[in-house]
């Protein structure tokens, strides 16, 4: 049958032991003292409480053997098996443990096992947890045991089993492994060469998609299977919010600061969860890089010829950066930053660009600004999540352009659209949410079709005003958008209202109390905020059709296409656009990529009011003369100084 080795003294290896006897040859070791036995062909590494540091060297020990091995632990009312680790193979130990404690691990809200760790670097077992808790995680260990020597297939390769020590309920959990794990991980080093970019043909799924790859329910059952899992998954769950006025559906991400959600919106609960998890999956591509080493690091003097300039994306004013409490330190041509490559297509050629302006959780190196999420896409292909980057990018420009600039759009009849499901969506707000629903064309000179929706409450109760943006090639299609958008956060901004008036109003007099993303929506819900949106909100002749505002929309069937010609009409107007790679190991092998596109000169979207970056932005001063908005240029005491109600 074969020879297991067992490392580990206490209930859990002796029940293994018993469990085992008669079926193969066991030998018995407590632990690595003498090193890794010899002649096995299977190696369990077992102890009845949790020891971090101990475990590492354990599975050092056994890798460095050639051995293959199963692990399995007692944390305080817990109990962990598997993974089946193999030299040389992705997915150990360390890798399980990372992604089960990505989000923190509380133990069960007591505090006592959590001290216990950080005092004494182990984690006992809890005076709750059964005998029987544990003789149950021995017969498993000992049938995975078992099957390894048979060869059949291991539950626990890439998975680990949990079982509750209380209640002896048992779940196997998969998990992808992490590329970035010291053991068994590993990616290359970025460089110029990686960062190239041809672009290729990507046929649509269909003549009214924007996409390559269909959202069906196949898709969306394979997008769980592989990156949903309550324990130990990318993502968590997904949660259906059933009180929105449309399908909305939320994917829980765990990171380092706590649950973050990203949400799906549309007419289908399905196609909503799909769309959730594929943000959450952008999202854990945008935080860091992952799935390639930052390799260059220096000043932009050193760097200049072959280097983005900063100061072309935005910086803070000076006053900011004076104040010793700021978090930030001023840009200049010798501040030592990280960089990472991109292709400029202006260029046609790699080009460095500050690793803080392309990874919103981005470390090391000098820290003169902080990026958000904007221009950051998945797609089907490389292309797909371009054009998806870059249509966001001239969203957020948009709407912050009518907002500083206090642009008096364009007021457009959501009628004449002639599309029954923006009619059915603007008359069901009305109807069923008493919110009256503006559309404005918020269109600047690269002409990419950009709309803004205004929700104006008609009640007493609930946020007066509720802003969002869309931008796309189909401007019925982005006033679609623009209006879910909105939609979706009536009734968490109405609750947040009931419950944080007194800050909101705190927040009215005093624009730095604005910190947080919701905040800025928060404050608009007050109806004492909605004389600054009066530049939009004017008396006006009767609204525009879309006839009149937008050409007649032609998409071409392959979306490269429609790409190139985007990209083009950037390139004419001086804009150079910067495609980086952020994809993730985990998704590339599902064919996934994830891009950030930055276009230098647009108007980064920032949240909290005192990190609004528009210093060194020329266009946000002349575009409004350009486009017949203002008489002349914009000079700074005309800009804007209110928080802008972006969410």
């Amino acid at each position: 049958m074969g020879v297991v080795a067992i490392i580990g003294e206490g209930l859990l290896a002796d029940g293994v032991s018993e469990s085992l006897a008669g079926r193969c040859a066991v030998i018995r070791q407590a632990g690595f003292e003498t090193g890794v036995p010899r002649g096995a062909d299977l190696a369990l590494a077992l102890r009845d409480d949790w020891r971090p540091d101990d475990a590492e060297a354990d599975e050092r020990r056994l890798r460095d053997s050639g051995l293959p091995w199963i692990g399995a632990y007692v944390s305080f009312d817990e109990g962990f098996v598997g993974p089946l680790a193999k030299p040389g193979k992705p997915g150990c130990p360390r890798c399980a443990d990372a992604r089960r404690l990505a989000g923190g691990h509380d133990f069960g809200g007591s505090p006592e096992p959590l001290m216990s760790l950080l005092l004494h670097g182990v984690v006992p077992r809890a005076p709750a947890a059964s005998d029987r808790g544990i003789a149950q995680m021995g017969h498993i260990v000992a049938k995975e045991a078992l099957s390894v020597l048979e060869g059949f297939p291991a539950r626990t390769d890439n998975a680990i089993y949990r079982i509750d020590l209380k209640t002896l309920e048992s779940s196997l959990h998969k998990f992808l492994p992490n590329p970035l794990c010291p053991c068994c991980g590993g990616v290359p080093d970025d460089s110029p060469e990686a960062a190239r970019i041809e672009l290729k043909p990507r046929l649509r799924t269909d003549a009214e998609s924007d996409r390559c790859r269909a959202l069906d329910r196949s898709f969306g059952e394979a997008l769980i299977g592989r990156y949903v899992d309550k324990r130990t998954g990318l993502l968590r769950e997904t949660i259906a919010d059933i009180e929105a006025p449309f399908a909305a559906v939320g994917a829980v991400q765990p990171t380092a600061a706590g649950a973050e959600l990203s949400a799906g919106r549309g007419h289908s609960y399905e196609r909503c969860g799909s769309m959730a998890i594929l943000e959450g999956l952008e999202r854990y591509c945008g935080m860091t890089p992952r799935g390639k080493r930052t390799a260059v690091t220096g000043s932009y003097r050193q760097l200049a010829d072959r280097a983005l300039d900063p100061r072309t994306t935005g910086l803070y004013d000076p006053e900011r950066y004076a104040d010793p409490d700021f978090e930030f330190e001023p840009f200049d041509d010798e501040l030592v930053l990280n960089w990472v490559w991109g292709y400029s297509f202006a260029r046609q050629s790699p080009i460095l660009v500050p690793e803080q302006l392309v990874y919103y959780d981005s470390g090391g190196g000098g820290r003169f600004a902080a990026e958000g999420s904007s221009g950051c896409a998945l797609g089907g292909s490389l292309e797909e999540a371009i054009l998806y980057g870059l249509l966001e990018a001239a969203e957020r420009d948009s709407f912050l352009m009518t907002w500083y600039a206090r642009l008096p759009l364009p007021r457009l009849d959501p009628e004449s659209a002639r599309d029954a499901e923006l009619s059915h969506m603007v008359n069901l707000l009305r109807e069923t949410c008493g919110y009256d629903t503006l559309l404005f064309n918020a269109t600047l000179e690269y002409g990419v079709p950009s709309l803004l929706a205004v929700l104006k409450n008609t009640k007493r109760t609930g946020a007066n005003l509720i802003c969002a943006a869309s931008a796309g090639l189909d401007p019925v299609r982005a006033a679609r958008s623009a209006v879910l958008e909105a939609a979706g956060r009536i009734r968490f901004l109405g609750d947040r209202l009931e419950q944080d008036r007194e800050e909101a109003v705190r927040m009215l007099d005093d624009s730095e109390r604005v910190v947080r993303m919701e905040d800025h929506a928060l404050l608009y819900g007050l109806p004492e905020a909605e004389g600054r949106l009066s530049f939009l909100l004017r008396e006006s002749p009767a609204p525009c059709e879309f006839a009149e505002q937008f050409a007649p929309v032609r998409r071409q069937a392959d979306l490269t296409g429609d790409l190139k010609s985007l990209l083009a009409a950037f390139l004419k107007h001086g804009l150079d656009v910067i495609a980086i790679d952020q994809t993730a190991p985990e998704l590339a092998d599902d064919g996934l990529r994830a891009v950030k596109t930055l276009v230098p000169g647009l108007l980064p979207m920032t949240f909290g009011h005192r990190f609004r970056r528009l210093n060194g932005l020329k266009r946000l001063r002349t575009i409004p003369a350009a486009l017949g908005y203002a008489e002349r240029p914009l000079t700074a005491d005309r800009i804007n100084p209110y928080p802008h109600p972006f969410y």
